[in-house]
């Protein structure tokens, strides 16, 4: 999956991004189809199997945003400047090859250590 001129991603990076992933509402599936095509928030939050619950175009972007941030995704680009669809980063595969089947459910503390780090990043 990953190139062999990929770099290696940054170890804490990897990790914050790591517990991140499973306490958000998308499923491995849509990461597995963020591979495969670029996508946009109005496409995931209508479908089901990639949202484990009913989210909204609004929220759905903003956990594109987030995981932007965290290095997860990246906007597309077309010749006139960045899309609203987004595709797997290096790192975001590295991430999946780590979880073949699901992604693991997250533990009370870990949702509470992300939400902190969603509202507080600097934590």
């Amino acid at each position: 999956m990953l190139s062999p001129t990929s770099p290696p991603c940054d170890p804490h990076s990897l990790a914050r991004a790591a517990e991140a992933l499973p306490c958000l509402p998308l499923s491995r599936d849509f990461y597995a189809a963020a591979i495969e095509a670029p996508l946009c928030s109005e496409q995931v939050s209508g479908n089901t199997s990639w949202c484990r619950q009913q989210l909204s175009v609004d929220a759905t972007e903003d956990t594109f945003i987030w995981l932007i941030r965290l290095g997860v995704l990246r906007r597309e680009v077309d010749g006139q400047g960045l899309t609203s669809r987004v595709r797997l980063t290096p790192m975001g595969r590295q991430l999946l090859q780590q979880w073949p089947q699901q992604l693991p459910r997250p533990g009370l503390l870990q949702r509470l250590r992300h939400g902190l780090r969603r509202r507080w990043p600097r934590l």
